[in-house]
């Protein structure tokens, strides 16, 4: 398998082919670049907490125009209704990126694909392939690897001496070696994969620096499958390979391979940092965990409140139709906010606090819903119902070093987050 120099090498090349002649159109760097925060507002945060101004839009405008640059017009819906009617439509919206692509002056090879980005019948065919890979059945052969890389991280922090960036040594390190071990990806290699995966989900890091990462991912993950198209390996892969070699080519299963990467590493990451920090500054809700109480009803409700995938992926929509009564043209872009979405009070009252022991007949929508919905949500709800309770029992006193006010938070990525967490553990 070629090294990550060889992947820089070919990324430094890629650039100096992308950034040369770009003359007579509007790039799609120079697109992003034009985003005011009038446009990304969605993905602001007040703490832990939407903006304000995401929640008045909610109860005033659920539907509502998004400013962007272009000419190109855009939706933000932030209702739970309307949201759901949009993420669970099948004939009135497409997620096929190649739609809008070149709108915005983005080369083929630039495009982002994988499940997220693909209508059926593509999205059928490939999604039918890896969802046996995520049912709990299969999943359970995780289970006791998932509880030795928290011990182990656990343990780890225990050596160090003085406060411990639990954002570093806790929160990323457990979802990337269980991704690394489901896929079937090197150990020596997961440095790259950790950037790569945090890197794609950032606006604030320059334009191009998210469509970089995935054609970083990307290649590195070829030259993986085409290790494993020699010699399949025991991950998820090599079991795509033995059996469904003959039906995908290289190019279709590196992107199933990326997609997993995408949708189960930063997210899971964020999830156990925030999670951690709010057992942390509210622990009332950590003292069943430590009595040995399941975590499960406070993690629904830590995903729920979280919410750290902002916004679902763009939908185009595919002919004129309405969403909540406001008309969308054919060719319109549609953003669904499911931060806003999961802090509608239609779900129930006091959305906006903390209840590990709400009931509500609707369920959340942190992992999307319908076509799309996230195929690694059960090994999401894994990960966090093993290392949730781990982690408070292993440190009872565990506390932020630094006030949590000053904890500095991703400005607008997609995957809301922190970029550090300091925690004294005694």
């Amino acid at each position: 398998m070629a090294s990550a120099v060889t992947f820089r090498a070919r990324l430094l090349g890629w650039a100096a082919r992308r950034f040369a002649g770009k003359s007579g159109s509007m790039s799609f760097a120079g697109t992003l670049s034009m985003l005011s925060d009038s446009s990304l507002f969605p993905l602001f945060r007040n703490g832990l907490d939407p903006v304000a101004e995401i929640g008045a839009l909610r109860e005033q405008s659920p539907v509502s125009r998004l400013p962007v640059p272009l000419g190109i017009r855009a939706w933000l819906v932030t209702g739970y209704e309307p949201v759901r009617a949009v993420l669970g439509s099948t004939d009135g919206f497409s997620n096929d990126f190649g739609r809008f692509a070149a709108r915005i002056g983005l080369e083929a090879g630039q495009q982002p694909g994988g499940l997220g980005m693909a209508d059926p019948p593509m999205h059928t065919r490939l999604r039918r392939m890896i969802m046996p890979e995520f049912t709990m059945h299969r999943l359970a052969r995780l289970q006791p690897r998932i509880e030795a890389i928290v011990a182990d991280r656990l343990d780890a922090m225990s050596r160090t001496a003085g406060p411990v960036d639990l954002w570093q040594e806790f929160a990323l390190p457990v979802p990337a070696l269980t991704i690394c071990e489901l896929l079937g990806v090197p150990y020596a290699d997961r440095e790259l994969v950790q950037r790569v995966s945090t890197a794609r989900f950032d606006l604030g890091d320059g334009a191009y620096a998210p469509l970089d990462a995935i054609n970083e991912s990307r290649a590195y993950l070829r030259d993986l499958v085409a290790d494993q198209r020699r010699k399949p390996g025991d991950g998820l892969i090599g079991s795509l390979i033995r059996d469904h070699g003959d039906e995908l080519d290289d190019q279709e299963l590196a992107g199933l391979a990326d997609g997993v990467l995408t949708g189960g590493l930063e997210t899971s990451a964020s999830m156990l940092a925030l999670g951690a920090l709010v057992l942390m500054t509210q622990p009332e809700l950590a003292e069943p965990l430590r009595a040995g109480g399941p975590a499960d009803a406070l993690v629904e409700e830590l995903l729920r409140y979280l919410t750290v995938v902002q916004v679902a992926f763009p939908r185009f929509a595919v002919r004129d139709l309405e969403v909540a009564g406001v008309p969308i043209r054919a060719g319109d872009v549609v953003m669904c906010s499911l931060s806003a979405a999961d802090r509608d009070e239609v779900l129930g009252p006091g959305m906006d606090q903390i209840d590990a022991g709400r009931r509500t007949s609707r369920s959340h929508l942190a992992f999307g819903h319908g076509l799309h919905r996230c195929v690694g949500a059960e090994l999401a709800r894994m990960e966090l119902r093993i290392a949730y309770p781990a982690l408070v029992r292993r440190f009872p006193a565990m506390r932020p070093a630094i006030d949590p006010a000053s904890l500095p938070m991703r400005r607008a990525s997609i995957v809301f987050g922190l970029e550090s967490l300091p925690v004294t553990l005694d």
